[in-house]
């Protein structure tokens, strides 16, 4: 099989691309280059570039730099500005996977003439006795990243290899070192990759839009403090709130951008039974009305039991709201059936 594989320059995607050549499979390596501007985290930086490089020679293998900033600028970075500037909190890695790694890479390698595409991603494809793939949480639960894949359907997961989806962090790194790989010792990439550490979120949005101090109010209405921009504000945050009232710590419960209105009140005012979810995508089709699912709301969230009701998610307990374009992923066990953002 012809496989283009994703090399950001880290351990999982080095390890992915060693274990299909291992297994007989005629490997390139591919790395995207994504962000045009300063990077000092993430996986976008020019050392990540040459790391992806240098392991593709020590494999043997070709290696490519696919030069996606426009799209990435269109569908990443773009959106990422207008949510914060609309009162959103945007996920950019998940758009990411959506429009770049198992999109515009997809349709690179099908014109290229590869069969499949693999990444390094912590999750696993398999195949269903009917024939329809699922995607289903990687072996490792610490590092299981199948919430940020939940937007593939059978198109994508038909021509998708995630190689080392079974395998735990420790695993992986373990083989990294027994093939000398230069990545085996490398840090996960944790952050943002056009957010700079320097700089910050405040940086980055300031020099492309306007920030506009934000009123705080209790739930009253009276006012209550200030906070330097709306646009950095999200729902359920804690920090920056000052400190605990008699009353227990204050939340942010919610956020009106147009009037730059931050309303803040106790934990109690943040939980809900219901959580709408707008733009659901499925990997095999809507899930019945009433099933009981598992729903999770953040990439290593808690699993919490719920039900689907057409644009709803009603969970059996209360949760925590979840911040307005975050996504609400649904599981049938440990098989993703789909997710939306929240509304």
């Amino acid at each position: 099989m012809r496989v283009l594989v994703a090399m950001s320059g880290g351990v999982d995607s080095s390890v992915a691309a060693a274990m299909l050549v291992a297994e007989g499979h005629h490997v390139v390596g591919a790395t995207m280059k994504l962000w045009g501007g300063t990077s000092d985290t993430g996986c976008c930086s020019v050392a990540d570039v040459d790391d992806a490089r240098r392991v593709a020679q020590q494999l043997a293998i070709s290696h490519h730099v696919f030069n996606f900033s426009d799209d990435f600028d269109r569908h990443v970075v773009g959106p990422y500005v207008a949510d914060h500037a609309a009162g959103r909190t945007p996920n950019p890695c998940i758009e990411c996977n959506r429009h770049l790694k198992f999109d515009r890479l997809l349709a690179r390698a099908d014109r290229l003439g590869f069969d499949a595409v693999a990444t390094g991603h912590h999750a696993r494809v398999t195949r269903e006795r009917g024939g329809a793939w699922s995607l289903r949480r990687g072996a490792d639960p610490a590092k299981d990243q199948s919430y940020v894949l939940h937007m593939l359907a059978q198109p994508q997961l038909a021509r998708t290899l995630l190689p080392v989806g079974h395998l735990t962090k420790s695993e992986v790194r373990q083989r990294a070192l027994a093939l000398g790989l230069r990545t085996a010792t490398k840090p996960d990439s944790q952050d943002v990759c056009f957010i700079s550490r320097s700089g910050g979120r405040e940086k980055f949005l300031g020099e492309r839009i306007p920030l506009r101090p934000a009123r705080v109010v209790d739930m009253e209405g009276a006012r209550v403090g200030e906070l330097p921009a709306v646009e950095l504000v999200t729902v359920g945050q804690r920090r920056g709130l000052g400190p605990a009232e008699p009353g227990g710590r204050r939340y942010v419960v919610a956020v009106d951008n147009p009037s730059a209105t931050v309303t803040v009140g106790p934990v109690d005012a943040l939980m809900v039974g219901e959580l709408p979810v707008v733009e659901p995508v499925w990997v095999n089709g809507e899930p019945g009305a009433g099933e009981r699912l598992l729903v999770q709301m953040s990439a290593h969230g808690q699993p919490v039991p719920g039900r689907w009701s057409g644009g709803i998610v009603v969970v059996e307990e209360p949760v925590r709201r979840v911040a307005p374009g975050q996504s609400v992923v649904l599981y049938r066990d440990d098989a993703v059936v789909g997710g939306g953002l929240a509304g």
